[in-house]
């Protein structure tokens, strides 16, 4: 048997109240790609911040090539030969490509010669990449590129990549995946974390299963179903969400031809936007992240303002009112960012649940909180949506993300919305988490209301929605019937092919 590049042996981590990690165990070979699984809350990421240098284990120990591995910085991994492609990308705007890169890099080379290993490497393994373009610039493909180029500039023996496929298109991944098999034919090996389970079949190797911090399993993804590696994660049988499909009713929301310049310096301008939302149906938006999702959520909530026949919510123009006024008419929304939009991250789950739902589930009267109300609420929230937490006093930033997740989605959810609209709803959030989530989406329409579902996760909407458009560069195509349209269709949709016969149903 060959020396495992990476071994782990009884690595353990603890936390105040939880056991992040427990004596976990497993090796990875050179040239493997190794999917590392669980639900939200398993552990995964206590074990890759650990094998990266972010955390010391309480107990346990780490072998690289057969000696010694404890890094305890992000700098000694890298020394080492670890990279990490993380979730949330750390990119400055405002900078080139190369300046970016080089700001990930011990010792920089002149930006001459740093520039042209830049285009030597994008070359080589199929990433097209211009040093010199500002990062604000570039689609969120682009963007993992940077990132990754920047790994791959350091010559690495173990690249970790969580996520790496929920803000890219169906091409987009195709790419990736052909970079990543060319590392692992070139002897680097890829611990690869994702909730997409087609993908892990597709692409890793083996894998190891985590829940509530322990290793519970091991499988061969290809011979292993998605739906048995689901089961394996959350210990249970999983649940496919459902609905009976029915005829639209009345118009409860549209939106004409709303053009609206971003707020943010290197936001989308939304141009010529139109839509409609009927009462029962999903309306499902796709687009890869940067094309003006967060623009058209901000104009929906009321956060920016329009002209105020752009946007008409039962009849009547709300374009140039606030939040409030739309929450309180029932036009509720959820954005992308749970903490620190979503989400206040110092504030308890009870606080957070009154911020959006005061009026609607009436917690305050003459300017007092009715605190009892609002914690039966926040309960309520946390027992219908299987929120993992201690209870309603703790704060939103100790939740995992995909428990924050759930606990936003179910306090929108729970206000009995005449139109929600979510953006990324399940982003991050495990398979079990995420049919939970999708099916009280489906049970809102189902009982009449409307809901717009934004995301990049083009399995999701072909599940759910009834009509889907897709956003590019700020513009929505024309919806069409989701039954017609296959995932190839959908995905060059969204990277700008409006003119496939797309007419308005």
């Amino acid at each position: 048997m060959t020396t495992a590049l990476l071994t782990l042996n009884g690595l353990t981590k603890a936390y105040p109240g939880v056991v992040a990690n427990d004596d976990v165990s497993f090796r990875i070979q050179p040239g493997e790609v190794h999917a590392l699984l669980g639900e939200n809350g398993a552990g995964k990421s206590t074990l890759v911040k650990m094998i990266y240098g972010l955390v010391k284990p309480d107990a346990g120990t780490m072998t690289m090539m057969g000696h010694g591995f404890a890094p305890s910085t992000p700098s000694e991994a890298r020394k080492s030969g670890v990279a990490m492609v993380f979730q949330h990308f750390s990119l400055f705007d405002a900078l080139n490509v190369a300046e970016n890169v080089a700001l990930g890099m011990e010792n920089p080379p002149p930006m001459g010669k740093l520039a042209q290993a830049i285009r030597d490497v994008s070359q080589t393994y199929g990433l097209p990449l211009d040093p010199s373009r500002t990062v604000g610039d570039l689609s969120a493909g682009e963007c993992q590129r940077v990132e990754i180029i920047r790994c791959l500039l350091q010559d690495p023996k173990l690249l970790i990549m969580d996520e790496p496929t929920s803000v890219l298109t169906p091409q987009e991944v195709d790419i990736l995946f052909q970079t990543l098999r060319k590392l692992k034919a070139e002897g680097t090996a890829i611990l690869y974390i994702s909730h997409k389970l087609e993908e892990i079949r597709t692409l890793c190797d083996h894998a190891t299963v985590l829940r509530l911090g322990k290793v519970v399993g091991k499988c061969i993804p290809r011979a292993t179903t998605a739906r048995e590696m689901a089961e394996l994660m959350v210990g249970t049988s999983l649940h496919t969400p459902s609905r009976d499909t029915a005829v639209p009713g009345d118009v409860l929301l549209s939106v004409s031809e709303l053009t609206q310049a971003p707020v943010a310096e290197f936001g989308t301008t939304l141009k010529d936007v139109s839509l409609e939302l009927r009462a029962g149906e999903i309306l499902g938006i796709g687009g890869v992240a940067g094309n003006g999702q967060d623009e058209l959520l901000g104009a929906l909530s009321g956060e920016t303002r329009a002209r105020a026949d752009a946007i008409c919510f039962v009849g009547q123009s709300v374009g140039d009112k606030g939040p409030d006024a739309r929450r309180r008419a029932g036009l509720l929304t959820a954005p992308e960012e749970r903490l620190g939009h979503a989400a206040a991250p110092d504030m308890t789950l009870t606080e957070n649940a009154l911020l959006t739902g005061s009026s609607r589930k009436s917690l305050q009267k003459n300017s007092f909180v009715n605190w009892t109300a609002t914690r039966a609420f926040t309960q309520a929230i946390i027992d219908r949506f299987d929120v993992r937490t201690p209870g309603t006093e703790v704060a939103a930033r100790a939740l995992s993300g995909g428990n924050l997740q759930k606990f936003v989605i179910g306090r929108e959810v729970m206000q009995d919305p005449v139109v929600l609209v979510v953006n990324q709803p399940t982003w991050g959030v495990d398979a079990s988490a995420a049919a939970a989530i999708r099916q009280s989406l489906m049970d809102l329409a189902a009982d009449g209301a409307g809901v717009i579902v934004i995301s990049q996760d083009l399995d999701e909407l072909m599940e759910i929605s009834d009509r889907f458009a897709a956003l590019t560069e700020g513009r929505l195509s024309p919806a069409r019937l989701t039954r017609e349209l296959t995932v190839d269709q959908v995905g060059l949709m969204m990277g700008g092919a409006h003119d496939m016969e797309a007419a308005d149903v």
